[in-house]
């Protein structure tokens, strides 16, 4: 259930490279777990002392910099955002809220939701389905997952529509990147999936550099 942050990762792999600087957790905070994905994206997780137990906050970064940072709650609901595309915070409770819960034990989970955002409100609406696959990626076991979702805008247009495999970790609450596909052009896959699982005190936690395919970006994506 991760649709707009691929949205948002394959915008981000056109940004032209600049300067990394370094990342780390705000105070009060406790950096978890950083992932290298394909598609030039590497992603940092942390928990901060402050936030509702389960909580998480996720920052999303590319060879152009830091363009993503969500927080999501236990259930991996998007409690809020700040992107390079504006800000958004979910409306609570949501219609049907999505739920790992549901996921992991009945195979599906629909959701609902309505996120309040810069540019208005946006409704979104799908769901996320357990294929009955489990891969394993350096060393992490992943449940494999596919979706369809749907954005609407205050008007009631669709704005977007798309559909995908994901991955998402029982161990760690949290989906990870996958691929996906505009319904208008299925054949055109984007893939973001993950390749490397770094921990506190490995080489590579809590970089601020993604480091695979950042010099493959896709034509289509050019400006």
């Amino acid at each position: 259930m991760m649709k707009p942050m691929i949205v948002l990762a394959a915008l981000a792999a056109t940004t032209p490279a600049v300067a990394q600087q370094s990342f780390a957790a705000p105070e009060g905070c406790e950096a978890k777990l950083t992932v290298q994905h394909k598609g030039c994206i590497v992603v940092n997780v942390w928990q901060c002392e402050e936030d509702n137990p389960g909580d998480q906050w996720i920052a999303l970064l590319s060879q152009g910099g830091l363009f993503s940072v969500q927080r999501v709650d236990r259930e991996f609901q998007w409690i809020e955002a700040f992107k390079i595309t504006g800000d958004e915070e979910l409306i609570m409770p949501a219609d049907d809220p999505a739920s790992l819960d549901e996921l992991f034990a009945n195979q599906i989970d629909t959701w609902d939701f309505t996120l309040d955002t810069d540019l208005g409100l946006e409704r979104h609406v799908g769901y996320d389905l357990l294929t009955g696959e489990t891969v394993i990626i350096d060393g992490e076991e992943l449940l494999q997952t596919e979706f369809q979702g749907r954005t609407i805008d205050a008007e009631g247009d669709e704005i977007d529509a798309s559909s995908g495999r994901q991955y998402v970790s029982e161990k760690h609450r949290m989906f990870f990147l996958g691929e996906t596909w505009q319904a208008e052009s299925p054949d055109d896959i984007l893939d973001f999936s993950p390749v490397e699982f770094i921990y506190p005190g490995e080489q590579g936690f809590f970089t601020a550099e993604p480091v695979y395919e950042c010099n493959e970006i896709d034509a289509a994506f050019r400006p």
